[in-house]
C-alpha cells in the first residue's frame, strides 16, 4: 500500500508499505477520502511538536471515511464493503494516536475493532467526500453543544438565542451549522478571509470581517441590543472562538452582554489574565471545548444527511495522495482555499 510518511518540517515521502496483517479481532479498512486538518498544516509548516504528536518517520492523518475490506474471524458486527468512519480516539486502540491513525495511507488496520467505538457506520445519504469531514465537524458540533443552554421541557436546548462564531475554517463553519441545528436563532460568522466568508455566506450565514468593518455596529444591527456592564451592546448569548486570536476573549469580556458565555475551541496555549470580578457581576461564563464525544458523531451525520446545507461546497480543492505536500500548502492559504481533501482511490 502507499502511505505518506512524515519526515519533519516540509518533508513528506510517499512510500510503499506492506499491507497490515489482520488478526482475529481486527478489521482492515481502505481509505476513500481524507481531509487535511489544521494541525497537519502546522506540523508540516513548523516541524514536530507544533501540531498533533506526529512521529517523524511515521504515518499520519486522522480525518477519514473508509470502507471495510477484510475482517478477522472473530468479527461479527461488521461486513466487508461497509462504509465506516474511523473514530480517531479509538481507531488504533491507543488514544495517544488520535492524530496519527494513518489517514494519508491507503489502508488502516483497526485492532480489536468494535462497532460504534472504533468504527462507526456512515449514513448512505452522505457522499464519500463530505463524509471525510465528519471528524472536524464533530469538533465544531461539540463546541456548539457546549455553548447551548439545556432545557427541561422535552426539547434538547433553549431556542431563540443568538451566537457569533469567530473563525471561518471547517470547525468554525461546523459550529455555526450545529448552532442552527440545535436551535440558535441568529448566527454570525466572523473572519478576515474574504474567500472563506463567501463560503459561509453561500450557506446562508450572516458574516462580518472585523478587519475591514465595524464589528460592534454590525453585530448590534443584526442581533439587536441588550445590556452589559458597560452599557448597551449586541444581543449575543454565545461567543465561540474557533480562530484563537487574543483579541476575541478581550472583546467578549468588554462587550459581552449580561449572562453571556464564551466557548473556546481554538488551540491557544498563551496565558491570559481575566477580570474575574467583572465576570462575576456580568454573570458571564467561559467554557472550554476540546475533541468530541460519540453523540457528536451521530448528530453530525444527521446534519450532513438532512440536506439543509450544501456542506460539500466548503471543500474547494481535491488532490491525489501523491500530491499531498501541494495539498497541504494549498489548504494553508486562507485567501484561496476552504477545506482541502485527498482522494485516496
Amino acid at each position: 500500500m502507499k502511505a505518506a510518511i512524515y519526515l519533519g518540517k516540509e518533508n513528506i515521502e510517499i512510500r510503499e508499505l506492506p499491507l497490515p496483517e489482520v488478526g482475529d479481532n481486527d478489521v482492515l479498512i481502505q481509505n476513500l477520502y481524507s481531509s487535511i486538518c489544521g494541525t497537519d498544516m502546522a506540523v508540516f509548516a513548523h516541524g514536530p511538536g507544533t501540531g498533533h504528536k506526529i512521529t517523524v518517520g511515521g504515518e499520519f492523518g486522522h480525518e477519514i471515511v473508509s470502507r471495510i475490506v477484510k475482517i478477522g474471524k472473530n468479527i461479527t458486527d461488521f461486513t466487508i464493503g461497509e462504509r465506516v468512519y474511523p473514530y480517531p480516539r479509538y481507531a488504533k486502540d491507543d488514544t495517544k494516536r488520535a492524530g496519527t491513525i494513518g489517514g494519508f495511507s491507503e489502508y488502516i488496520l483497526i485492532p480489536n475493532a468494535r462497532r460504534n467505538h472504533s468504527l462507526y457506520p456512515v449514513d448512505e445519504g452522505i457522499s464519500d467526500k463530505l463524509a471525510s469531514l465528519i471528524e472536524p465537524f464533530t469538533v465544531g458540533c461539540r463546541a456548539a453543544r457546549r455553548g447551548m443552554l439545556p432545557c427541561g421541557d422535552g426539547n434538547r436546548y433553549v431556542a431563540g438565542q443568538n451566537a457569533v462564531v469567530f473563525g471561518c475554517g471547517t470547525i468554525g463553519i461546523a459550529a455555526a451549522v450545529a448552532f442552527k441545528y440545535f436551535g440558535m436563532d441568529k448566527v454570525m460568522i466572523c473572519d478576515r478571509s474574504v474567500f472563506r466568508l463567501k463560503l459561509a455566506e453561500n450557506l446562508g450565514f450572516e458574516t462580518c470581517n472585523p478587519f475591514s468593518g465595524n464589528f460592534e455596529e454590525k453585530a448590534r444591527a443584526f442581533f439587536g441590543t441588550a445590556p452589559s456592564l458597560g452599557g448597551i451592546t449586541a444581543n449575543i448569548d454565545c461567543w465561540l472562538d474557533a480562530a484563537g486570536a487574543e483579541s476575541i476573549l478581550d472583546d467578549f469580556l468588554r462587550l459581552g452582554k449580561i449572562e453571556s458565555r464564551f466557548v473556546s475551541v481554538a488551540v491557544n496555549n498563551a496565558p491570559r489574565t481575566i477580570d474575574l470580578l467583572h465576570m462575576t457581576y456580568a454573570q458571564q461564563s467561559i467554557i472550554g471545548s476540546g475533541g468530541y464525544m460519540p453523540e457528536d458523531v451521530w448528530d453530525v451525520q444527521k446534519i450532513m444527511a438532512c440536506g439543509k446545507w450544501d456542506l460539500e461546497s466548503i471543500i474547494t480543492h481535491e488532490f491525489p495522495l501523491g500530491n499531498l505536500e501541494d495539498a497541504i500548502r494549498t489548504a494553508s492559504n486562507v485567501e484561496s482555499a476552504g477545506n482541502v481533501v485527498i482522494r485516496m482511490r
